[in-house]
């Protein structure tokens, strides 16, 4: 059975679980949720996630929300992506954990303020406090990734699909991957993945298609 995937191409959350799909081969096709002109907040979307958030994997009868507990349930169905062991599916939950709590959450918030925010909206301090965040966060994963070439063990995980949602899109929020070098190198080996694509690529939804 086809899993549909309801998403948007500008939300690194939803990039996650698409990523996650492709590299493990499944067969889905994305739902275009049209978040820009309030797609999230109509009763049809809020009666399949209360939270009005994607992304949100339907799955026959199972529904899910929250990128992670996506993430996970595909590394558990697959078989893939997950740790070899119990202690590195611990690690990678650890992984997971902290791209939540303290990567993807700051980057999606400063790159939407910076981006696709009105200007005269914008709450003043809040995206260079946000930007010191993340500088912090970069700095954390980085030295990470020295001498290793992947978060958790010896090959990709759904640890690497999660922090590195955001890293990828093109809008400017402050991180330059040549000032992580690491970072950088990280990136261009998922890049390099059978079946990796951009999520403009992967999903519907471009900022190019509201200009």
């Amino acid at each position: 059975m086809t899993m549909q995937l309801h998403c948007f191409g500008e939300s690194g959350n939803a990039y996650k679980v698409a990523l996650a799909l492709e590299l493990t081969g499944t067969d889905w096709r994305p739902v275009f949720v049209d978040f820009f002109n309030g797609g999230t907040r109509t009763p049809e979307f809020r009666a399949l996630n209360e939270m009005g958030e994607v992304p949100v994997l339907v799955d026959g009868d199972t529904v899910l929300t929250q990128s992670g507990v996506i993430l996970d349930y595909l590394s558990s169905k697959t078989g893939k992506l997950g740790g070899r062991s119990a202690a590195e599916r611990r690690e990678v939950l650890r992984w997971l954990f902290w791209d939540n709590h303290k990567l993807s959450t700051q980057a999606g918030t400063v790159r939407f303020l910076a981006n696709f925010l009105p200007e005269a909206k914008r709450p003043e301090g809040v995206i260079p406090f946000l930007q010191g965040r993340l500088k912090a966060s970069y700095t954390i994963l980085d030295a990470h990734l020295a001498g290793r070439d992947w978060i958790v063990g010896d090959g990709p995980t759904i640890a690497d699909l999660s922090c590195c949602g955001y890293l990828y899109y093109p809008e400017p929020f402050g991180f330059d991957r040549a000032d992580w070098p690491h970072i950088d190198r990280w990136l261009d080996r998922i890049a390099a993945l059978p079946g990796w694509k951009h999520p403009y690529e992967l999903m519907p939804g471009n900022p190019s298609d509201r200009a």
